[in-house]
């Protein structure tokens, strides 16, 4: 019989999965050691109640003060060795789940960070944040636990069968005829349990989004006294989850009780035909005895191997969702054009750009040139494609019609790092990690030395206000910089900049944060953080742009003019309409 994709596609997950365990098989052999070491238990405490009720009670009767010696101590010693056996079967394969978990974490992590601008567009965060912790648990369910259950109670199931069997293969296989009975229910069980563990993880993943969402905008949420309608929105994801979940306990409480009324059903054949042939003189009543305790040595494995089907699943369903991730293509390579450091000339040549072919495009045939060394303001209404244009330059995605070019070279065809080595960005969210404020000017030239960040820092005036903190520069900044004012961050961010020293900047609203007086300090520092370098100013507040060698006004996607600051406001279109509208506010 073919198997179904449902399960050729589990099959496949569990293959991948096991490929990362693979290196750690030497460890894992040790805990299989242990299963059948455990498992062998089983064996020797049968074969002991046989020696006992065989023969009459022979062997007490012949070799009493001897039996009454060696019984305690060999029952201790095959209790140690189970014992032993045990801790084997959980310690090593356990230590194997978390290195492949550690493992297939580090390579998920790294991937995220490979992924192009447009999959954060479209995937949830949150969902993302779910795979990558509570999703690869379960992979580690099914790593270490399930597998030792799985392999520890398949080879005791095996061994009891081998032995019931040998001692009467007629009762054996009359026992054995309600097993496909109880395969059939636990393919079923499969199935049922794969099914609702995805679910469980994409409910997962909806309660992680609505907490995040609430956690980040916390402010919002207190201003605007939203707690009530975040509560509900919780709830409904929430139930969902509680649901889901039930509906997976409820599959996993009713597969034992079925499994054990059909085992009833092979023991009262058992008992029938063991009848006959006690009372037709064929075997003994204490043969039939040792028979009964093999054969109910049998549920309480099978009971396991049921309970463990849960874990088994959740695993691969996590691992679909996980592989899924890691298989989504990552950011393109770039080309094979080497680019130490840019000379900073840019053009754009003829670029169109297209986020969704349902809306229509976003730019529409934008050509512009800007020579190294000089400044470029591009300003606009809210919508007029100005971010977006910005965001080709890095890459953050690819110019559909026509190609930007630095130093008259398609930027495809350098290797991306490298054209991403090129610029620095200062926007108007500014990005910071919970570390120091020293580290935050560090990040992204690692190799700097203390000295060029205090420069930086003093450069960009983070010091004014680092003198007054307890640690200095290596004060905390927290969550996101959330201890810092929006000034003080941006001034990081500036100091970040200046320390990268790139021949290519960009400026997103980097001044948007500051009050007047903050503005009037760092202006000098964007001045000096300019020099010599090409700069891309997108700004709101035109009084921020005068001095820029070019301004460039983007309207739904077009550049409807473009022109100095004095030449703009004389030929008195949408540029001198905009700063009229801001003077006049």
């Amino acid at each position: 019989m073919s198997a179904t994709p449902e399960s050729a596609g589990s099959a496949a997950v569990y293959r991948r999965l096991l490929r990362y365990a693979w290196p750690h098989r030497g460890v894992y052999l040790l805990g299989v050691l242990g299963m059948l070491m455990y498992s062998a238990s089983q064996g020797v405490i049968i074969r002991c109640v046989q020696l006992f009720l065989q023969g009459d009670n022979a062997l007490l009767r012949r070799h009493p003060e001897q039996l009454l010696l060696q019984l305690p101590l060999a029952v201790v010693g095959l209790f140690v060795l189970r014992g032993l056996g045990d801790y084997m079967s959980n310690y090593f394969p356990g230590w194997v789940g978390r290195k492949v978990i550690s493992a297939l974490r580090g390579e998920l992590f790294a991937h995220y960070l490979r992924l192009p601008t447009a999959y954060y567009d479209r995937e949830s965060a949150a969902a993302m944040l779910s795979r990558l912790t509570y999703n690869t648990e379960f992979l580690a369910q099914a790593v270490t636990n399930a597998m030792t259950v799985l392999i520890r109670d398949s080879i005791t199931i095996l061994g009891l069968v081998g032995y019931i069997f040998y001692l009467n293969w007629q009762l054996a296989a009359t026992a054995l005829l309600v097993a496909p009975l109880i395969a059939a229910l636990i393919r079923s069980v499969n199935r049922r349990f794969r099914r609702y563990s995805t679910r469980i993880q994409n409910s997962v993943g909806d309660v992680t989004r609505v907490t995040k969402e609430a956690l980040e905008g916390h402010r919002v949420v207190k201003v605007f006294n939203a707690q009530e309608h975040l509560n509900a929105a919780f709830a409904v994801v929430n139930e969902q989850n509680r649901r889901t979940n039930m509906r997976l306990i409820s599959a996993s409480a009713s597969s034992n009780p079925i499994v054990q009324l059909i085992a009833s059903l092979g023991l009262a054949g058992v008992m029938l035909v063991a009848g006959h042939q006690v009372l037709s003189g064929h075997i003994p009543i204490s043969e039939v005895l040792v028979f009964l305790v093999a054969l109910l040595l049998i549920p309480e494995p099978l009971k396991r191997l049921l309970a463990v089907a849960g874990p088994l699943q959740q695993g691969i369903a996590a691992g679909a969702s996980v592989f899924a991730e890691l298989d989504a293509a990552p950011e393109p390579a770039g080309g094979t054009r080497p680019l130490r450091r840019a000379r900073g000339d840019v053009e754009f040549r003829n670029v169109g750009f297209t986020y969704d072919a349902d809306k229509g495009a976003v730019l529409h045939d934008v050509s512009f040139h800007v020579p190294a060394g000089n400044t470029v303001a591009i300003v606009g209404r809210s919508g007029s494609g100005k971010s977006t244009l910005m965001s080709l330059l890095p890459r953050f995605y690819d110019a559909g019609p026509g190609a930007v070019l630095i130093d008259g070279i398609d930027i495809r065809e350098y290797p991306l790092h490298e054209l991403r080595a090129q610029i620095s960005l200062v926007s108007q969210d500014v990005v910071l990690f919970n570390d120091t404020i020293a580290a935050n000017i560090r990040f992204g030239a690692a190799d700097a030395d203390d000295a060029a960040v205090e420069a930086a820092a003093h450069a960009a005036h983070v010091m004014e206000f680092a003198v007054d903190l307890p640690e200095g520069l290596r004060t905390m900044v927290g969550d996101r910089g959330m201890l810092l004012s929006g000034g003080q961050r941006q001034r990081i961010a500036i100091a970040r900049a200046l320390l990268r020293n790139t021949p290519i900047l960009i400026l997103d609203e980097a001044t948007s944060a500051l009050d007047t007086a903050s503005e009037r300090h760092i202006q000098a520092a964007i001045e000096q953080l300019v020099k010599n370098r090409t700069t891309f100013v997108i700004a709101h507040r035109l009084s921020t742009i005068e001095n820029a060698d070019r301004i460039l006004v983007m309207r739904e996607g077009e550049i409807a003019e473009s022109g100095t600051h004095a030449e703009l406001l004389a030929r008195g279109g949408l540029y001198a309409q905009l700063h009229r509208l801001q003077f006049a506010e």
